[in-house]
This record gives C-alpha cells, structure tokens and sequence, in this order.
C-alpha cells in the first residue's frame, strides 16, 4: 500500500511538489471537499492513470455555500478519508484549515452567463466560490492533469472553460458518474437521506433513463424530454423539483432540439436534502 503524507500548510506542499517536478515526475489533482465514497476513488484511480503522484485535497470550502446550505453540518471525517486515500493510492493529501486557504476577500474568480443558469440560479454565488477554490489549487500544486467527476456537470464546464480561457497548463479528466446498484448517483449527501427518502431518490436516476429512451426511441424536442423527466420525479413522494436541464455540453445553454452530446441534468430536494444527477444523451464524452 502506498504511504501517504498530509500536509496541511500551502508551503510545505510547495516544497514537497517541486521535489517531485525536479525528478520530472507527472502531477495528478484530484480536488474534493471529504465524505469520500467510491466517486471520489474512482477520480483518484484515473489520476493514477496519467501522473506518477497523486495529489488530494480535502477542503470544505465555505465560499461555495449559501447562508442557508449545509456548511457547518457538512459530513467531515478526515481519519476516515485519509484512510480511504491511502488505501486507494493517493501519495499526498492536502488538508489546509480555512485561515491557510484564505487570507483575504478582495480578489475571486467571476464566470460568465454559464454561471447564471440552472445551479446557479439557485446557488447565488456558489460557482465564483468553485471556481477560486479550485483557481487557488491549480496554482498551487500546478498539476499536469486534473480529475473531476461528471456528476457535477456545471463546474465540470466552467472549470474547463477557466483552463481554456486563463491558460492553466492543466489536462482536463472527466470521469462518468459512479453510481450505486439501484442507480442512485454517489455523493457525500446521500447519508442525509432517510430510507424512505433514499427511495424516493431513485426517481433522479429513473427519470434520466426515461429522457433516455425517449430519445432512443427518436424523441429530440427539448421540452417533451424534460416533461418526460418531470414526470417521473413528481410521481415521486417528498421530491420537489428545481430545474431540468436540456443543454448544450459546452457552455450548458437550453436548447429545443436535442442530439448526441446534449446534457440534460436536472436538481431535486428530496425532505431536506437536494441532489443533483445528468445524463450525457447518445453516451458522448462530456
């Protein structure tokens, strides 16, 4: 098993990387806030792939959460993470406090429309806090491949349009979503769910094989896609639907008719919880 090292200061994680590109060694990031489950270790698995050394971050990232979400009752195990990394591969974990993050306010990353839209609308800020988070990792572990999941298709978009347009050296990796037996898509919230509510969840994932088959059996008009979907998560008990999506997969604007490529990603509260899920249509990459 490979030994891992914690580091918790931005200095020292310097120092130790830039012993590692001295030996012209490939670097792999795989950013994520903890709550580790099988989505995040499949992230770490493709890093592996591409870099000689793995390099996780654990950061709740408070930047990135609205006065009224989940911050301060955000699942946080960091034994149990930093044994799930090591065991997964992972060489460095990079577990800063928030005073290391942050030593001021004056200066954020600002996305364009494509922020506004869908997660955005009702996550008012949430992308800028994303996408300077994630801005200051890549600056400083200055990786040659980063890892991200297809789960969270928006700041999957975002952050490659960041990369284009800021001209980070940065190999983009984007991972299929990693599910469970009953199709409900991994993530560090599911534990929110009651088992009753965890049923109901699964409307998530059966509504995208719904807009699935439409669109296999010919169906392309955007909006009889996202009925099908509706359909299906209303007939759900206790979920309350946010949005549907049917979107192009590079800026994520609304379209009317779909084709292979399209997104359609949709958001629900189920009780108190709100998860998100997509489907890439045709099984193009993202």
């Amino acid at each position: 098993m490979t030994r891992l090292e914690t580091i918790t200061t931005i200095a020292a994680l310097r120092q130790r990387l830039a012993r590692e590109r001295a030996a012209g060694r490939r670097i792999g990031l795989v950013p994520t806030m903890g709550a580790l489950h099988e989505g995040h270790l499949a992230l770490v698995d493709e890093a592996r792939a591409h870099a000689d050394l793995v390099v996780m971050s654990i950061f709740v990232n408070p930047r990135q959460f609205g006065p009224s979400e989940d911050f301060t009752r955000y699942p946080r195990n960091l034994a149990h993470d930093t044994a799930l990394a090591e065991a997964r591969g992972v060489q460095v974990l990079f577990a800063p406090e928030v005073s290391e993050m942050y030593g001021g306010d004056e200066i954020r990353i600002v996305p364009g429309a494509a922020a506004a839209r869908w997660e955005g609308e009702f996550r008012a800020g949430h992308f800028e806090g994303v996408l300077t988070i994630v801005a200051k990792l890549f600056n400083i572990v200055q990786p040659d491949v980063a890892v991200f999941g297809q789960k969270d298709i928006q700041q999957v978009v975002l952050v490659r349009r960041m990369i284009e347009e800021l001209d980070f050296p940065i190999a983009l990796r984007v991972l299929p979503i990693v599910r469970e037996r009953d199709g409900l898509a991994r993530s560090s919230r599911n534990v929110y769910l009651s088992p009753e509510e965890r049923q109901s969840a699964l409307a998530l994932s059966q509504a995208l094989r719904a807009v699935e088959a439409a669109f296999e059996a010919g169906e392309t008009d955007a909006a009889r896609l996202a009925a099908a979907a509706r359909r299906v998560l209303e007939a759900a008990p206790g979920v309350v639907v946010d949005y549907i999506a049917v979107a192009d997969p590079d800026r994520l604007a609304p379209v009317t008719e779909a084709d292979a490529g399209t997104v359609v990603a949709l958001a629900a509260r189920v009780g108190a919880t709100r998860l998100i899920d997509n489907v890439i249509l045709g099984d193009e990459d993202v």
